[in-house]
């Protein structure tokens, strides 16, 4: 390959992933807004996915986790608590520490959230693309996919 279409290359793949990042970014903002979830901050969406993936754990698990100072944590568990995502209760192996779990209504939040973003892609989906552009949005889904497995 000449020096001059290598340049080429790397200039379009450059602009590439910038544009499918400002792309990937808006959609993201996009569900949120749909979800409904603008109210909580990246630190306790992040708690809460971690919770919901993990398990329950201890603040300073979490805190470890998360690569944050526990009482920064402590803050975030308290603000979750207080909106009624999580509820602490006592470790029963230790005492001193304290057990933070999901509540119900969280998963009934989370649940409702992302059916209301689903539905909205789904509606979107339909009105704005062909068939044959869902088809062509089906193919690039799958090289998104690729890029995930790297």
């Amino acid at each position: 390959m000449k020096p001059e279409r290598a340049d080429a290359d790397s200039t379009q793949t450059s602009a590439l992933a910038a544009e499918l990042r400002i792309v990937i970014g808006a959609l993201k903002r996009r569900f949120r807004e749909q979800a409904g979830i603008g109210d909580l901050t990246s630190a306790q969406k992040a708690v809460l996915l971690r919770l919901e993936r993990d398990g329950p754990a201890t603040g300073s698990a979490l805190a470890r986790a998360e690569a944050m100072r526990p009482q920064s944590m402590g803050v975030i568990i308290a603000a979750l608590e207080a909106g009624g995502y999580v509820a602490c209760a006592p470790d029963p192996a230790d005492g001193r520490q304290t057990i933070i779990s999901l509540t119900d209504h969280f998963r009934k939040w989370a649940s409702a959230a992302r059916a209301a973003g689903q539905d909205w892609l789904q509606r979107t989906l339909q009105t704005r693309l062909t068939a044959e552009e869902q088809r062509q949005l089906a193919d690039a889904v799958e090289l998104l996919k690729r890029l995930l497995d790297s």
